[in-house]
C-alpha cells in the first residue's frame, strides 16, 4: 500500500509537466515543419542560396523562432491602413482561384470568429443536455445557427462546441434549443480545467449576492 501511494504521488508530479513538454513538442514539431517548408521553397526558387538555408535549417529551435517572428511581423504590417489594403487585395486575389478560394475562405471566416478580439466564440460556458435529455455536460458557445439551418430549425437555437475529455481539441457541435442552454458563471479557462480535469480541478461556486 506504500508504494502504491508513492508511486500515485510520483505521477501526479511528472504527468502534468510530461503532458505540458508534450504539448510544447507538438507546437515545436509544427512550427518546425512549416519553416523547413518555406526554406525548401526558397532553395528552389534561389538555388545559389540553397546550401546557406539548408545549413540554416539544421540550427534547433531557429525555425521557430523565426515562424513566430514572422508572424508578428505580419501582425504588424496589417495592423495599419496600408497593411490592410494590402490585405483585402491579397483575399481578392485568393477568392479568385478556383477550389483554393472555398478552402481559404472558410479557414479565414473561422480564424476570424475564433481569435478576433470582436469575434463572441468562445466567449462564454454554458451546460447543455449531451448526449440525452438526462445528462449534462459543459460546451462553449460558438454563434447562432443561420440560413437555411436557422430555417429548418424550430425556435431559437445556439451553435455549441462540446469538447471531448481529456483532449479538448476534439468534441462535437451541436445546436441546442435556448430554453435548454444554461449559462454558466464560470470563465472558459475555468471550464476548459473542469472538462481537461474530467471534473476533478472544479471552478470556486459564485458567492451568493448580499
Amino acid at each position: 500500500m506504500r508504494l502504491k501511494s508513492l508511486f500515485v504521488a510520483g505521477l501526479l508530479v511528472w504527468l502534468p509537466l510530461t503532458i505540458t513538454i508534450w504539448v510544447l513538442w507538438q507546437l515545436l514539431s509544427v512550427f518546425d515543419g512549416i519553416f523547413r517548408a518555406l526554406i525548401a521553397t526558397a532553395g528552389a526558387v534561389l538555388p545559389e542560396l540553397a546550401p546557406a538555408l539548408q545549413r540554416l535549417s539544421h540550427i534547433p529551435g531557429v525555425g521557430v523562432v523565426l515562424v513566430l517572428a514572422a508572424i508578428v511581423l505580419t501582425g504588424l504590417l496589417v495592423a495599419n491602413m496600408v497593411g490592410q489594403w494590402w490585405l483585402a487585395r491579397w483575399d481578392a486575389l485568393m477568392a479568385r482561384i478556383p477550389i483554393v478560394k472555398s478552402i481559404y475562405s472558410s479557414v479565414r471566416q473561422v480564424s476570424d470568429t475564433l481569435f478576433s478580439s470582436n469575434g463572441k466564440a468562445f466567449r462564454r460556458a454554458v451546460m447543455v443536455p449531451y448526449p440525452h435529455a438526462g445528462s449534462r455536460t459543459i460546451g462553449f458557445v460558438t454563434g447562432a445557427p443561420s440560413g437555411e439551418v436557422a430555417a429548418r430549425l424550430s425556435g431559437e437555437h445556439i451553435s455549441v462546441y462540446v469538447p471531448t475529455t481529456p483532449n479538448p481539441t476534439s468534441g462535437f457541435f451541436l445546436m441546442v434549443p435556448k430554453a435548454d442552454v444554461v449559462e454558466l458563471d464560470m470563465s472558459v479557462d475555468e471550464a476548459l480545467k473542469y472538462v481537461i480535469s474530467m471534473g476533478v480541478v472544479a471552478p470556486q461556486a459564485p458567492r451568493a449576492e448580499t
